[in-house]
């Protein structure tokens, strides 16, 4: 049977009988007491005296010692009180009689327990010789895990006494660290190392990596901190340990191969991590490490512009303090003579010149407009324009040491391996949107090269809850898309990252416009530079800016139609963009019916070949209930000018249709989405469309949250259907 380990107070009231026999002041016989009995946490047990039939004469003059106790029995001789402990103390015997069975077997574990805790503390506090201090610990790991007591400290009190007794002990040999640590291994299997056990644990990582100790007893500790860990915050010292451990693996012959088997160990061999708490706690163990790296960087900062000297363009050398001995190589002995010219080439535009075409690449430039126009502001600058304008970050490289380079090669290539898991990569892209790192390793060449790899799988990734993590965190805060974009630090390939962050970003993005409008007031230059060069995604992009009408100004215009017609890919993808703009006018043009139905079963290119056949500019009602059409038709339907009722029951339209309408059919006032497959990822987009007056979503996937979401923002909405839905 498991017992629960007494606390303060849970000893309430008990009965305690004196017999002939107990102290010698005691002579009168059937003398019976009551005792109130206080389980203290000081290391005595106070026992207050009522004598029978009378009021509470107060505690004893002097409470019982738990090291005074010499011995705790259950009592057994005939016609003894029933449920009672005997406690043998210097002069005398103690009974305290219980109210169960279950609660006098309770005590007498719990006062056996604290009896020998207290002696295993004060024979460790003072060790002799280490075989006989070896010994007890081995026994004293033993009566933990073999007490029927069931509480954490039954585990914990053992492994704090051995952490006492290392932490006072400074010159153990080798051989008597493996050896306690062998000792203490079983109380670990279930329970974290104390803080200063994890110092020791760490010095053994870093003094003896190859030690069969750090495979064979610190591995399942390890991989109990990653699985059941909920806050490193709390525990630093669990993470520092971690983190060690993982070095040491490293420094095994095998390397790197060792720490993928242990990170495959932690994910487990199915498709899915059946722990949750695998992944964050490896992520803030790497970011830790990563950071470590830069830590004496980081601490130099003070002697380097802050990010609003930099966004001011305060860049003298003379105006911050004297450089600290760091490890900081620059280009040139006179860069503080060299900084204006510098600065001036860096800003001149690049002129790419082609056949009929000059393209102004303005990617400093636009760096230093924002930096002129934010003059005086006391915010701070985005990350980004920090970097890129800052002529100590362009101009400074980082040397890091040994050890630091190994400890960053080993972090990064664990984030490599955790991009590769299918499961992980989703919470990964969410724990790494942000840019959790400092920017003095997004300054440092090495580390963005090396991490381009985990932003490549990101953008790989088909799910939009992966590769949305691309894009910043939040409006004003600068993401991978724009660090790995030309004209951002960590660009090294021409644009070839970035025209595929756009491609997958445009294929799943819901607010294309407002993609398609970044772009243009950002990187527009890189996109026509690219374009130039052949790259068929950026000939899209630059397409859809002109079919969208994001480009106001006719200069520009022209520059994006010089750009597409001077390749051949460009050329085909313009002649057909201006069919479909002359299809287009000729759909918009004044005429036609004000009411139009598509036969059941009809498709998406029945719907487009209709559509193509004349004009529809006065086209106010289109049902298409009933149909086989999906969000393909989408492109079609935003054509309407002067749509404003749209029946869509039972469709195979979905959420990426429903998102392309929400951005341009905002004059829509009445929309039938009855028996769709519509989500609410769809069902959000439509809270842009003011105009909406009527509203079905019956038995579609709407969720209640949304629905309230949606009536707040929608104050036209008067009808709504939402029967057979989560909702209703």
């Amino acid at each position: 049977m498991r017992y629960k380990l007494l606390q303060e107070g849970d000893i309430q009231v008990c009965v305690i009988r004196h017999p002939r026999t107990f102290l010698s002041k005691i002579l009168t016989s059937n003398v019976s007491f009551k005792w109130e009995a206080k389980h203290e946490t000081t290391g005595h047990l106070c026992v207050r005296s009522v004598a029978k039939d009378t009021k509470p004469t107060g505690y004893m003059e002097n409470s019982i010692s738990y090291s005074a106790i010499e011995d705790v029995q259950l009592l057994s001789w005939e016609n003894a009180p029933k449920y009672c402990l005997q406690l043998t103390i210097p002069g005398g015997t103690v009974l305290l009689q219980a109210a169960n069975s279950y609660l006098r077997d309770q005590w007498f574990h719990s006062l056996q327990w604290k009896k020998k805790i207290y002696k295993y503390k004060k024979v460790l506090s003072n060790p002799s010789r280490w075989e006989v201090v070896l010994k007890e610990i081995r026994t004293l790991v033993d009566m933990a895990l073999t007490s029927p007591l069931q509480d954490d400290s039954i585990h914990q009190a053992p492994l704090e006494i051995v952490s006492k007794l290392l932490s006072e002990n400074n010159n153990l040999t080798t051989q008597d660290h493996e050896s306690i640590i062998v000792a203490i291994a079983p109380l670990l299997e279930n329970n974290h190392p104390p803080p200063d056990l994890c110092e020791f644990f760490c010095k053994h990582c870093r003094e003896r990596p190859r030690s069969m100790v750090v495979i064979e007893v610190f591995t399942p500790v390890v991989q109990r901190i990653l699985k059941h860990n909920m806050d490193f915050g709390k525990c630093p010292r669990l993470r520092l340990f971690t983190q060690e451990y993982i070095l040491a693996l490293n420094e095994l012959n095998a390397g790197m191969e060792v720490v993928k088997k242990f990170i495959h160990s932690m994910h487990g061999p199915t498709g899915q991590c059946p722990h949750p708490r695998v992944l964050p706690n490896l992520v803030a163990v790497c970011l830790a490490a990563i950071y470590s790296c830069y830590e004496e960087f980081i601490n130099s900062r003070d002697n380097s512009p802050s990010l609003k000297e930099i966004r001011n363009g305060c860049q003298q050398q003379c105006d911050r303090k004297p450089n600290l001995p760091l490890r900081l190589l620059h280009t040139s002995p006179d860069l503080v003579s060299q900084e204006a010219t510098l600065t001036e080439s860096r800003l001149k535009p690049v002129i790419v010149t082609s056949n009929e075409i000059h393209v102004e690449v303005e990617r400093n430039n636009t760096a230093n407009q924002k930096m002129t126009a934010n003059v005086g502001n006391d915010s701070e600058p985005n990350l980004i324009d920090c970097l890129m304008v800052s002529p100590t970050c362009s101009t400074m490289s980082i040397e890091l040491s040994a050890q630091a380079d190994r400890i960053l090669g080993c972090y990064v290539e664990i984030l490599k391996m955790l991009s590769d898991y299918d499961d992980w990569r989703p919470a990964l892209a969410s724990l790494l949107q942000p840019i959790p790192f400092p920017k003095e390793a997004l300054a440092h060449e090495k580390f963005t090269k090396e991490l381009k790899y985990v932003i490549q799988r990101f953008a790989e990734d088909p799910r939009q809850e992966v590769h949305s993590c691309l894009l910043s965190v939040r409006a004003g805060k600068d993401g991978w898309f724009q660090l790995y974009s030309p004209g951002g630090v960590a660009c090294d390939d021409d644009g070839e990252l970035f025209a595929s962050m756009v491609h997958i970003l445009m294929g799943s993005c819901y607010k294309t416009k407002k993609f398609l409008l970044s772009l243009a007031e950002n990187k527009l230059g890189p996109c026509m530079l690219l374009a130039l060069r052949g790259n068929q995604t950026m000939v899209e992009i630059l397409c859809l800016m002109l079919e969208y009408n994001i480009i106001d100004n006719n200069d520009t215009q022209l520059q994006i139609i010089s750009t597409l017609e001077s390749t051949d890919v460009g050329k085909r993808m313009y002649e057909q963009l201006c069919d479909r703009q002359r299809e287009l006018k000729e759909l918009q043009r004044k005429g036609g019916p004000t009411r139009l139905t598509l036969p059941s079963k009809s498709t998406d290119a029945d719907l487009a070949r209709l559509l193509s056949s004349g004009s529809f500019g006065n086209l106010e009602n289109l049902s298409l209930a009933f149909t086989n059409v999906t969000s393909a038709c989408a492109e079609h339907l935003i054509k309407l000018p002067s749509l404003k009722q749209l029946n869509l029951w039972s469709t195979q339209f979905g959420d990426a249709g429903l998102r392309l309408l929400s951005e341009h059919l905002t004059m829509l006032q009445v929309l039938n989405l009855c028996e769709t497959p519509v989500t609410d990822a769809g069902l959000l987009a439509l809270s842009s469309m003011k105009s909406l007056c009527s509203l079905n979503m019956n038995s579609t996937k709407l969720s209640a949250d949304t629905y309230e979401d949606l009536k707040a923002k929608l104050p036209n909405l008067k009808e709504v259907d939402v029967r057979y839905t989560e909702a209703w």
